[in-house]
C-alpha cells in the first residue's frame, strides 16, 4: 500500500467518525452514513451530500420524537410550572 493511500484511508476514517457522532446525535441514521462516507473514491461525494442533507434540516426539530405539547405535559406533571402557566403555553401551542 502505498504511503499517500494509507492517508487517504486514515482520513476518511477521521471524516466518518466525525460524521458517525453528528448523525447519531441528530437522530439520523448513524451507521448508514458512516459506511456511505468511507467508501473509497465516492464517500467524498457522499460527504457533500450529508451537509447538505444535515443543513437543510429544521433546526428545531425536537429530539426522541417528542411533540412539544408532551413535553409540556410533562413538565406540568413534574410540578415545573403552575396551572395557570401550563393553561397558557397550552393556548400559545394551539396558535
Amino acid at each position: 500500500m502505498f504511503p499517500g493511500m494509507f492517508v487517504a484511508l486514515i482520513i476518511q476514517l477521521i471524516i466518518g467518525y466525525f460524521v458517525y457522532r453528528d448523525a447519531k446525535g441528530r437522530q439520523m441514521n448513524a451507521l448508514l452514513w458512516f459506511i456511505l462516507v468511507i467508501i473509497p473514491i465516492i464517500g467524498f461525494l457522499f460527504l457533500v451530500i450529508y451537509v447538505i442533507i444535515r443543513e437543510t434540516q429544521h433546526p428545531d426539530t425536537l429530539p426522541a420524537g417528542k411533540s412539544a405539547l408532551q413535553i409540556l405535559d410533562e413538565r406540568y406533571a413534574k410540578g415545573e410550572i403552575s396551572a395557570e402557566e401550563y393553561q397558557r403555553m397550552k393556548e400559545d401551542l394551539k396558535k
